[in-house]
């Protein structure tokens, strides 16, 4: 988990409108979401149904048809 240190904009009505990190933070916070798109992502793959091929297949049949 992230460290944070959040500052709260408050509202006329007294109720928290806004969140403030430091920016050193907030790109903290935007790798570890995309670590877990990332892990979603795997995760989905892996309970998938279809057929899994080799990585250097992938690749080979990728450029195959970017180069047609």
């Amino acid at each position: 988990m992230v460290p944070l240190h959040p500052e709260f904009v408050i509202g006329k009505d007294k109720r928290k409108k806004a969140v403030l990190l430091p920016f050193s933070e907030w790109e903290k916070v935007l790798d570890e979401l995309e670590e877990l798109e990332d892990i979603r992502a795997f995760d989905a793959a892996k309970s998938s149904a279809e057929e899994s091929i080799p990585f250097n297949q992938a690749v080979r049949e990728i450029r195959d048809n970017y180069d047609a």
